[in-house]
């Protein structure tokens, strides 16, 4: 049975999922087996992995293979124009391993350039933003050395989805629609992705043919295709005509990095996150912090648990600001930064009242998250993006290719770490984690979309069910918060009018936010638990979770 078939196949159960609700509070049920589990941020890129695996596949084939459909059928918020981040646990080593597709500047990336064609700071969108696309040379680093089929085979379902067509939901529609004034400029994304000027319709079929046909020339000729082969040619010319930050000859240069992660322990568990150029050092900086209160003495989501959350992810943020860059550019002193000494430290500066703050970064994040754990034992989280909807707002004519705006995370201050450079990475958002118990064994798969949000989101979460102990599905619908740099703090309405109003009076931007909002990311998560894979996976957006 083919991923389009098996798709389909599971649409009425699918549909039934989406519409059942277990309690006032769960909206979703668990989806939970003994076997194997994927999640993934569409149900149809859930549904290609889950088949990946019943067919003999692994988890690192299962990943690939959703990366492909969700660079398809969610193009506003990834694609194979953007960069992508690994974690993966081999069970026969019990090792982690760290994998780094994020792209790097072109030789024309410097902030006189920039300053020459009018900018005094980074702008947010546009050619200039756009880096070297790091993501389909990481889909193929990780099949090469972890997986057991081809980029080919992984690509198969995407192809089908691309040229055949998959059904436009509210949400995309509604996305597309949010973002046309931002791309109108852009011919080729208005015709790929509007009808007569508005969103596809809800029910109604989106057709990708010009990016069926770059899928299938990497099919064909692998990844060297899209940097160095004719594909690279016509990207490479295109950035360089609109003066751009790269050119055929960055797109030649570009290598994926395998690392080691970064990691710390939290209450008897050693949670694992990605090193800089990744946000990943914030979410262990946040975790370190709070194991030094009761938070589970305090109460999940009371004023005062959602008060020292919120305070100690200032102080992380802080830090993360000031060194997150990229390691081959800069020292960062990741050591003492994710210490437990310094948390002690930063932990007591937590005030009884809120703080401001004066970062600049916001944003709602426009990014896929998706899991994956085999019969064997072997996990993958993994994560890639756009960056902001849409990424550039810049489609490269003739491929169906949207470049991603990653080159919006530098700066242009000549004295800050993270200052734009050629051949170097930014400041990246993209932060997927990975939870093992004491003894080295598997506990939880789990990250999150969302931009600055992620490592706030993933912390609650953890939260949830290691301190307060929710199953998966209902730790991720549970009510949380987002605080922006702005002093901006957004609590879902379900906490509760008396929280907001404690939160006011100790001086928090305290506002309330409908549940469900793609503003507080899409959660997912795989628990092993008691023999099980039980899956959680976030209703906010379009996260979907398969179990058997």
């Amino acid at each position: 049975m083919n991923a389009l078939r098996f798709a389909s196949s599971l649409a009425p159960l699918l549909t039934m999922l989406l519409v059942t609700t277990e309690t006032a509070a769960q909206q979703r049920p668990e989806v939970s087996g003994p076997t194997a589990a994927v999640t993934a941020g569409h149900p149809l890129a859930a549904a290609a992995g889950a088949e990946v695996l019943r067919n003999g596949g692994n988890a690192i084939d299962a990943a690939i293979t959703m990366a492909g459909v969700l660079s398809v059928v969610r193009p506003h918020m990834n694609g194979i124009g953007g960069d992508a981040f690994v974690i993966y646990r081999e069970a026969k080593s019990g090792k982690v391993y760290a994998l780094n597709g994020s792209g790097r500047a072109g030789r024309s990336a410097t902030p006189e350039y920039m300053r020459t064609k009018g900018h005094e700071r980074m702008p947010s969108s546009g050619i200039r933003t756009a880096t070297v696309p790091g993501a389909v040379r990481a889909w193929s680093d990780a099949l090469e050395r972890f997986g057991t089929i081809r980029v080919a085979d992984a690509l198969r379902p995407a192809i089908g989805y691309a040229e055949n067509g998959f059904v436009v939901s509210h949400k995309l529609n509604s996305d597309i629609n949010g973002a046309i004034r931002a791309m109108s400029n852009d011919a080729e994304m208005m015709r790929t992705f509007t009808v007569d000027g508005a969103a596809p319709a809800p029910g109604t079929i989106l057709r990708q043919p010009q990016l069926a046909a770059s899928l299938r020339a990497l099919a064909d000729r692998g990844a060297d295709e899209f940097y160095r082969g004719a594909l690279s040619r016509t990207i490479g010319t295109f950035v360089e005509r609109e003066q751009g930050l790269f050119n055929t000859t960055d797109l030649a240069a570009h290598t994926s990095t395998w690392t080691d992660p970064i990691s710390t322990t939290y209450h008897g568990l050693k949670v694992f996150a990605f090193p800089p150029n990744s946000q990943g050092l914030a979410l262990l900086m946040q975790l370190n912090m709070a194991e030094r209160f009761d938070l589970k003495a305090m109460g999940h989501n009371t004023p005062d648990y959602l008060h020292t959350l919120v305070e100690i992810k200032k102080l992380a943020f802080a830090e993360r600001d000031r060194y997150v860059s990229d390691p081959a550019f800069s020292q960062i002193p990741v050591d003492r930064l994710i210490s437990k000494s310094f948390a002690q430290e930063l932990a007591g500066r937590v005030q009884p009242r809120a703080t401001t703050t004066t970062a600049e970064r916001d944003g709602q994040g426009d990014t896929v998250y998706l899991c994956a754990v085999d019969a064997e034992g072997n996990m993958v989280v993994m994560i890639q993006s756009l960056f902001d909807t849409f990424g550039s707002k810049r489609m490269v004519p003739g491929t169906g290719i949207v470049l991603h705006n990653r080159g919006a995370g530098f700066t242009l201050d000549q004295s800050h770490a993270n200052v734009i450079a050629p051949g170097k990475r930014p400041y990246h958002t993209l932060s997927p984690a990975m939870v093992l118990r004491e003894d080295g064994s598997p506990f939880m798969a789990i990250g999150t979309p969302g931009g600055d949000s992620q490592t706030q989101t993933i912390l609650q979460v953890i939260n949830n069910i290691h301190l307060f102990g929710m199953q998966p599905q209902f730790a991720v619908e549970a009510p949380r918060y987002r605080s922006y740099e702005n002093g901006r703090l957004l609590i879902d309405a379900g906490i509760g009018e008396e929280a907001f109003a404690r939160l006011r009076e100790l001086g928090h931007d305290a506002r309330p936010q409908q549940t469900p909002s793609a503003e507080m990311g899409s959660a997912q998560v795989i628990l092993i638990l008691d023999g099980m894979k039980r899956t959680g996976a976030d209703l906010r957006r379009e996260a979907y979770g398969i179990a058997w």
